[in-house]
């Protein structure tokens, strides 16, 4: 190991992400595999207040930075010293997420290999109650001096760094350094086998936090390839640093195809609602066109916010959709508005009587149905296809392909499936894609 040479990194700051916070001390242990050659240490003035809980934390306030060097005045110093060395740290990829930042910003481009401690420590000392910079410490009786401190962590975690390299027997160090160092890049407290467990196939993948519970759900066409993309960046906002703090492990659903995948990714996000999750959020039908009768014995529409437990004859995302639609379906059935919208309290000018007005709302409902078409995509590869169902413009739900002849029934699908909620966005892939590829499309 005399070969390689490593830059033992740890900082203080005034928050948990790169893009909006700032670095407050800094400490450098220049190390060469069996010793340390050298050391660089300061507070560092990041031009903005450190909040209160983090002065508690560290003992680092605004008074004790106020005359100290911008990051700005060290960035030149910083990156000679970490240049052409291993960045090593306890939880890397928060460390360098700052020090990248703050090196960009400054005119300065890092790019150099990463070890963390705390991958390391886990391979070479397993089953250690806790891998913290404390408790494992504590542990393995390394005593730290100066505890959330840049010096003091940053010693401590040179200490360590010696005994996983005295106690890596079976060359785990080494490995990690080969090639491009990819599981570096892998948040703190997820081991690699989750990863390399995934197939290269479609999917959806579910990032759990160390309880269990779904933080993130996504698709893809290759899932491997997808959930490494996740972290192949040291992305330094908010969201992607909390993301990688809380990701413990992942699970996955196969799927036939990437149209499926793109159903069961919605399907899952409006079900789960996981932390993480933005896009489709704001998906979903509001309203629902529902049919009712009156004391009077009329059948008369109704637009709701959708009803958990009532079947509606079609959704709507705004409440103005709705009212078009039935304002056209009064015009060309000839109904009486004011039996199709708002309360009555007189029905003395109501001329019409109720068993005709019903006639005209069930042709009215009947030509509804027909205008929304039924019928069945096939998708997927020949050993692995799926059958999706559309019926009365209205998707409902997904079957595997291989238990179906050629001549299948809408009934033989209807009782085979598994029932999905519709909604706007899965509707639109679906008509998409049939009118992409109309020789996968039967009608019933």
């Amino acid at each position: 190991m005399f070969s390689v040479m490593y830059a033992i990194v740890d900082i203080e700051t005034t928050g948990g992400f790169a893009n909006g916070n700032g670095i407050t001390e800094i400490a450098i242990i220049l190390h060469n595999g069996m010793e340390v050659e050298g050391k660089f240490q300061t507070l560092i003035n990041p031009n903005q207040r450190i909040p209160h809980f983090i002065t508690v934390l560290t003992g680092i306030d605004n008074f004790m930075v106020a005359d100290a060097p911008t990051f700005e005045d060290v960035a030149e110093n910083v990156f000679n010293l970490l240049s052409n060395r291993i960045f090593v740290a306890h939880n890397v990829n928060f460390d360098y997420s700052f020090i990248k930042h703050q090196l960009q910003a400054c005119g300065y481009e890092l790019n150099v290999k990463k070890l963390c401690t705390v991958r390391m420590a886990r391979k070479v000392m397993p089953g250690l109650p806790s891998y913290s910079l404390g408790n494992l410490c504590r542990s393995i009786s390394i005593s730290i001096e100066g505890r959330h401190r840049a010096y003091g962590d940053a010693a401590a975690t040179a200490l360590l760094f010696e005994k996983i390299l005295a106690g890596d027997s079976e060359g785990h160090v080494a490995k990690m350094l080969k090639g491009k160092n990819k599981e570096q890049y892998l948040p703190t407290h997820l081991p690699a086998y989750y990863i390399e467990q995934l197939p290269m196939m479609p999917g959806v993948y579910y990032f759990h936090d160390s309880k269990g519970k779904i933080i993130y759900v996504g698709k893809a066409t290759n899932l491997q390839k997808r959930v490494k993309s996740h972290f192949s960046n040291n992305d330094g906002g908010k969201r992607k640093q909390d993301l990688l703090r809380k990701v413990y492990s992942i699970t996955h659903k196969e799927c036939s195809s990437e149209l499926v995948a793109l159903i069961l990714e919605s399907i899952e996000i409006r079900k789960l609602w996981p932390e993480f999750n933005r896009s489709q959020k704001g998906f979903h039908q509001s309203y629902g066109l529902y049919t009712y009768e009156d004391r009077k014995g009329y059948v008369r529409f109704a637009i709701e916010k959708k009803k958990q437990h009532l079947n509606p004859l079609y959704t709507f995302n705004l409440l103005h959709e709705g009212q078009t639609l039935l304002r056209k379906m009064a015009e060309e059935f000839e109904l009486n508005e004011r039996l199709c919208f708002g309360v009555i309290n007189d029905y003395a000018d109501i001329v019409e009587d109720a068993s005709l007005h019903n006639d005209k709302v069930l042709k009215a409902i009947t030509a509804l149905h027909e205008q929304l078409p039924t019928f069945a995509i096939f998708d997927g590869t020949y050993n692995h296809s799926s059958i999706l169902l559309m019926n009365k413009g209205k998707f409902s739900g997904i079957a595997p392909k291989g238990e179906f002849g050629e001549d299948i029934t809408l009934e033989q699908l209807k009782e085979r499936m598994t029932p999905h909620p519709d909604n706007d966005y899965i509707r639109g892939l679906i008509y998409q894609y049939a009118e992409k590829y109309p020789e996968r499309k039967i009608l019933f």
